[in-house]
């Protein structure tokens, strides 16, 4: 049995990014809502509530998937991965490797990049960067 497309990918470009678009609602997300951007459909999973709000960014082979959210201004983008409840905002940065799952927050100016496995409960905000091993 086919599953539904939760969301398209718009006309509506932004250098190589396309804005995308709900197909059905869920949570906080009505069917027609425009969200935020991504490279391609790889970039977030079309099972699951995972969504990417407002102006955030996900490109080149990061993902996002299960009930992760991506929001305001934040980037993911080089292998980084965003699973899980993990939530994503303001004008935080995942980037290279990245892990972020379980019900992890990052916000503010935060940069979590290298190998970095951030896993289970923890908010990261501030000016904080996370990287390396």
């Amino acid at each position: 049995m086919k599953t539904s497309k939760k969301y398209k990918l718009t006309k509506t470009k932004q250098g190589s990014l396309f804005q995308i678009q709900a197909l059905r609602s869920f949570n906080n997300v009505k069917k027609g809502d425009l969200g935020g951007w991504v490279g391609s459909e790889k970039n977030l999973s079309q099972t699951g509530t995972a969504w990417i709000f407002d102006d955030a960014k996900v490109f080149d082979d990061a993902t996002v998937t299960d009930n992760a959210t991506v929001a305001d201004s934040a980037r993911v983008f080089g292998e980084a991965r965003i699973f899980d409840d993990a939530k994503i905002f303001e004008n935080a940065k995942i980037f290279d490797n990245a892990v972020v799952s379980g019900e992890v927050w990052v916000s503010g100016e935060a940069k979590i990049f290298g190998n970095v496995e951030l896993l289970g409960a923890a908010w990261i905000s501030g000016d904080a960067e996370v990287f390396d091993n």
